[in-house]
């Protein structure tokens, strides 16, 4: 089944007039999933990776439908010319985009169904962000071989409101009262990462997912957390088998 492909707009005085965002749609019925890409990278790189062919029989039979998105890196977390918390600020445009562009359409475009969020790499911060942001709208996110520390991310000047909010591993720390009830009762997370190449130098992800998976362990908070072993690199190939592992339980 070939994809669908349609551009939804961005707006603020951050952008241009016209400028918008590509989605990739994979799938005719099933619950909806929205797809962040790997750092900088575009709607159709999950395809372009296998990683749709990997769930293909989930996609065929209907039981889901991948809303595979842009991402804004490039603008965003991935501008090392500027410093961490104008890079938070630009990632909060996003964001919006998210919410008020992105959510509305994939609840139209499938009757309201409740979605999920998945990524990889980068792309596992941006699902598990937007959870834990707004479990009212996005329940449950996967992050596969994630780094949930932006000012890890080789990120220099000093972090402020912008980047604290954007910051899982900052917020979550401070949760408490009944906001952190709210989310007890509303968000789940699955974390999987491996212990294989490029888990730990460069990328990080293998002791920020455990780290992380502590912090919400101490919060209350439900996650699961499945570490794979030391041949699990931080790569596609990889990816592809833990998705078609994990996706068929939630679908």
């Amino acid at each position: 089944m070939s994809p669908r492909h349609l551009d939804l707009p961005l707006e603020g005085p951050l952008f241009d007039h016209g400028a918008s965002l590509s989605v990739q749609v994979h799938g005719h019925f099933g619950r909806p999933v929205i797809v962040f890409p790997s750092e900088a990278g575009r709607a159709w790189d999950f395809a372009d990776n296998g990683m749709v062919d990997a769930v293909g029989d989930l996609v065929e039979a209907g039981r889901v439908k991948l809303y595979c998105v842009d991402s804004l890196d490039a603008f965003s977390w991935s501008d090392r010319d500027v410093d961490v918390e104008e890079r938070a600020r630009r990632h909060g445009a996003y964001h919006h985009w998210v919410v008020t562009r992105l959510l509305p359409f994939v609840a139209d475009d499938s009757d309201g169904a409740e979605p999920l969020a998945l990524g990889c790499s980068m792309g596992a911060y941006h699902a598990v962000h937007l959870a834990l942001q707004r479990p009212d709208l996005v329940p449950l996110a996967i992050g596969l071989s994630g780094n949930y520390d932006v000012e890890r991310w080789r990120a220099w000047g000093p972090p402020g409101e912008a980047t604290y909010f954007a910051n899982p591993t900052a917020y979550v720390a401070n949760l408490h009262g009944d906001h952190l009830d709210w989310l007890r009762e509303h968000v789940s997370l699955l974390l999987v990462v491996g212990q294989g190449a490029w888990e730990v130098d460069p990328t990080g992800s293998l002791p920020s997912t455990r780290a992380f998976a502590d912090l919400l362990a101490d919060k209350g908070i439900r996650h699961e957390l499945d570490v794979w072993g030391h041949d699990a690199a931080h790569d596609w190939p990889w990816w592809q088998r833990q998705l078609a592992h994990h996706l068929p339980r939630f679908c």
